[in-house]
């Protein structure tokens, strides 16, 4: 079967009702203002040629190529994913909890943004997952509008049924997230999603078409999607009510899974479980419904897991287990027992559905455990609160909220990790919580970790700041958001013993950080990165905070550093790194630093020798915080970064190949490149303007937002295994021998007229290129223009709408780049063939354009209406992404009438098709 083919497969047959799936609660619907990701202002918003991720529909996953897809290689997340160390009870904070519980997290990454998901950007309030110790698989939950959808179609502050444009059936996960993810050993998910209002006429059975070979398109491209951008798998939620999925489609529904789990690929089905006529039936347990859409007797394994719908009970859920067992599967790598974050029935930390239910006889859980929406704990910060008139979830004061928030989440109620369980007595007030409702995931999920070799280094960084310190100062003032440079989190956050007054723990942003009236630290901020560890309070006894799992071989050579800034007075305390080794795990040894109890002058390095401990391995890290000779009142110490080593990371090599591939003078923005080097041999490239951070990634591309600076030097470091850089690459700039002021006005008639300003000492001929961009049929057309020149007339371009890169170079080789679009004045007609027609009605096929708008449908000229999901409104047209799947069948009012379909682009550009 050929593409054409396959197209006209992509017939819909469904009927569109008001969905009232359980999935769809916290993210979509009544509650989506609240969700929502708002666009950024001012100095954060986005940049004019900053890479965003988009949704894809059936179609566009069957035309996808890695050429094609609108900034695809700027989005590729590119660290692989690291192993985990095993597990090893005597240094968990539950020694008894079996190792063995899984968590799939479904969330937002770093919100629900829809035209703003990028991997970094310049704004501290993004929300940042920080809890990767309790997750095995991390999903990115959201709505994302298919590629070229215009942004002037979306109005934020309009409500949710009012986004009058396209939404893809398929999310891909943030790479940044992908890469954050992989770093602590989690697979990264993408999100497949039909449901009958939020993906308006989009159904299944345009992702199930089948090639002569009864071949799944789709699949085979999904397949390739997830290697080209570095994710594991898929999370596939079939919502569409109204129909459900036809009978005799099921067979074929598995077959596609099973072709992306037998290809490598993770697959984890949503418990909209169909029954044997295919509607869905949520089950809310494991059993014969759904279990064949996990095994089939005839296909055998189709997928790897099975998210549970939420209206479980304890009999249900051992049911779950048992039949998980009789099948020969095993519950805790199969079935996931589904929690929606921030959704109980008496508040957001109130769950109906306790998972102590989820708890054997001796106290372990039957299944694993599945959570939506874990980031309601930023997400739902204005409602929580009494409405949207402070912006709360992307104002920088309140994220501190966000934080407890999260602690509370995954820690429990106790912030403490070793007393996940909930305590009426805890007060949450100031952040909206309960600590009487809810346990921490702690409680079920023991803590992994992927530290182990003999070098390790953290500087506390989690992955965002107020400001970028280098050596603790400041190196770049802006705030920022890259979960890509994130540390490998605090294991437990906190977990502190101590037989006195226990210190309070954070994590310290510096002086422009709204910390919260519970902490009373004086803000110090990072070391390297946007934050320090601190340590306040009352000392009155000994404290010890465990940090770090890990499996740490100690070597002659290993050596221990350690940074910190004491601001509080001297006194009589100490503070030691406190070690945990393997083979006598019920001991803390102390690695004292001297003198640590006096107050410093901003931040000391201390380096201390570790081949006493040779020939064992450290199972643990922490810090202990020796008593003064009498209480403080006002203990304070901020820990920058940690660091072991045994000489074996080699200093990595300068990076090859730093070269600018996008100046764009107009707006200040700029792309570079360089060759990447093996994740074996470096972690991470740091690149700086003039000696200013700029930002960091393990990659070969880096999208600059702005530059301080007209002119100097950019350098590019790589950072090694023990956090130590390399020499640079450098790149010098000069905005002011580059061409200015570009302008391009396209023309109907394939011709381009380019203007630009000269740079003052202009000298010699200029050279202009121009390049279609993230399209299958490249073009391109150079000109040259003399030093006198400030126009030129480029012609024979095409009309087709393509993005465009125009560079000019001066004689001196300055670069500037330009951006836009060729002029729109051509459209292909809706095909006749993709019109089924039965008796007398005539169900169309989806268009495949890429930039279609609209579809009229005119009898006897008289325009046909046609309802649209959510509201009760009807429009002359068909709308791309609302109208209502059912729309797009319909019976003519006469038998003899004259019928035409008009269809139009984003553009204006229409074209009909006769159909009688």
């Amino acid at each position: 079967m050929n593409r054409s083919t396959i197209r006209k497969v992509f017939s819909s047959k469904s009927t569109a009702i008001a969905l009232t799936s359980a999935m769809l609660i916290s993210s979509f619907a009544s509650i989506a203002q609240a969700g929502d990701t708002l666009p950024y202002q001012g100095e954060s918003a986005k940049g004019a040629n900053q890479p965003y991720q988009h949704g894809y529909t059936s179609s566009n996953i069957i035309d996808w190529t890695p050429e094609s897809d609108v900034y695809g290689d700027m989005l590729r997340a590119r660290v692989p994913l690291q192993k985990r160390i095993g597990s090893f009870s005597a240094t968990q904070a539950y020694p008894k909890l079996s190792p063995k519980t899984q968590n799939f997290t479904l969330s937002g990454d770093y919100g629900n943004a829809f035209f703003d998901s990028y991997s970094y950007t310049n704004e501290f309030s993004q929300y940042l997952f920080n809890y990767w110790q309790y997750t095995d698989y991390y999903g990115s939950w959201h709505g994302m509008p298919t590629a070229e959808v215009p942004e002037e179609l979306y109005d934020p502050n309009k409500d949710w049924t009012e986004k009058w444009f396209e939404f893809g059936i398929l999310n891909l996960p943030n790479p940044a997230y992908t890469n954050a993810a992989h770093k602590n050993g989690v697979l990264s998910i993408a999100c497949i999603f039909f449901s009958d209002n939020d993906r308006g006429p989009q159904t299944y059975k345009q992702m199930l078409v089948q090639d002569e070979n009864g071949e799944f398109p789709v699949a085979k491209k999904l397949v390739e999607m997830a290697k080209y951008y570095g994710y594991d798998g898929y999370f596939i939620n079939q919502e569409e009510v109204s129909k459900g999925v036809a009978a005799e489609d099921i067979p074929r529904y598995k077959q596609f899974m099973k072709y992306l789990r037998d290809q490598g690929i993770y697959v984890q089905w949503y418990d909209s479980t169909l029954n044997s006529n295919g509607q869905i039936s949520y089950q809310n347990e494991f059993n014969a419904e759904n279990s064949p859409f996990v095994k089939d007797t005839e296909l055998g394994q189709v997928s790897d897991s099975i998210f549970l719908n939420y209206w479980w009970n304890k009999d249900k859920l051992k049911n779950s287990s048992e039949h998980a067992k009789s099948l020969g599967l095993d519950p805790l790598q199969t079935v996931f027992a589904g929690v929606e974050g921030g959704n109980g029935d008496f508040g957001r930390w109130k769950q109906k559905y306790d998972l102590r239910l989820n708890l054997d006889d001796q106290g372990q859980p039957m299944n694993s455990i599945a959570t939506l929406g874990a980031d309601f704990t930023q997400s739902a910060l204005d409602e929580d609160f009494g409405g949207a008139d402070l912006n709360r979830r992307a104002n920088d004061d309140y994220q501190w909220m966000t934080f407890v928030r999260d602690r509370a989440w995954w820690s429990g109620p106790n912030q403490d990790p070793s007393n996940a369980r909930r305590n009426a007595a805890v007060d949450l007030s100031d952040v909206k919580g309960s600590g009487a409702n809810w346990d921490g995931m702690a409680a079920y999920i023991a803590e992994r970790s992927v530290i182990e070799g003999a070098n390790f280094a953290t500087n506390f960084n989690t992955g965002h700041g107020l400001a970028y310190y280098v050596n603790g100062k400041v190196s770049n003032p802006k705030e920022w958001s890259n979960i890509n440079i994130q540390d490998i989190p605090v294991t437990w956050q906190w977990w502190l013993e101590s037989k006195g007054s226990k210190l309070t723990a954070d994590f310290d942003f510096g002086p422009n950080y709204n910390k919260g009236s519970r902490f009373t630290y004086q803000p110090v901020g990072g070391f390297n990165g946007g934050s320090s560890l601190v340590l306040n309070g009352k000392l009155d006894a000994d404290n010890f905070l465990h940090l770090y799992k890990t499996e740490l071989d100690v070597h002659k050579n290993s050596t221990l550093s350690i940074s910190y800034n004491k601001p509080s007075a001297s006194d009589k305390s100490t503070l030691s790194v406190g070690l945990i080794f393997k083979d006598h795990p019920d001991k803390v040894v102390k690695v004292k630093i001297p003198d640590s109890g006096k107050q410093t002058e901003g931040w000391v390095t201390r380096n201390l020798d570790l081949k006493t401990y040779k020939n064992r391995t450290i199972a643990a890290v922490g810090l202990f915080i020796g008593k003064s000779n009498k209480p403080v009142g006002d203990y304070q110490i901020n820990i920058g970064q940690i660091k072991i080593s045994d000489g074996s990371s080699v200093k990595p090599a300068a990076p090859t190949g730093f070269r600018l591939t996008k100046n764009l003078t107009n707006t200040g923005e700029m792309g570079v490149a360089w060759n990447i080097e093996d994740y074996s041999k470096v972690k991470q490239y740091n690149l700086y303007e003039n000696g200013s951070y700029v930002g960091g990634i393990y990659d070969s591309v880096y999208y600059i937002k702005s530059l301080s600076k007209k002119s100097g030097k950019l350098s590019l470091t790589a950072v090694g295994a023990d956090g130590t850089e390399s020499e640079p690459a450098t790149l010098t700039y000069d905005l002011n021998d580059a061409v200015t002021n570009i302008a391009v006005q396209p023309q109907a008639n394939g011709q381009a007229v380019v203007t630009w300003k000269q740079p003052e000492h202009a000298v010699g001929p200029v050279i202009i290129k121009l390049t279609t961009e993230y399209t299958d049929t490249p073009f391109s057309k150079t000109f040259t223009a003399q030093s006198q020149d400030e126009s030129a007339i480029l012609t024979g371009l095409p009309t087709n709408g393509d993005r465009y890169s125009l560079d000019i170079v001066t004689e001196g080789g300055a670069l500037s780049t330009y951006t836009g679009r060729l002029a729109d004045n051509t459209i292909e007609p809706y095909a006749k063939e993709n019109v089924t027609v039965k008796g007398d009605t005539y169900t169309l096929a989806l268009p495949t354009l890429k930039d279609w708008h609209y579809v009229y449908v005119y009898e006897d000229n008289v325009p046909k209406e046609f309802g649209v999901t959510y509201v009760t409104k009807k429009f002359p047209y068909i709308l791309r992404g609302r109208t209502k799947l059912s729309g797009l069948t319909f019976t003519p009012d006469s038998t003899t009438s004259s019928l035409k379909l008009v269809i139009e682009d984003y553009a204006g550009n229409q074209a009909t098709t006769i159909l009688r």
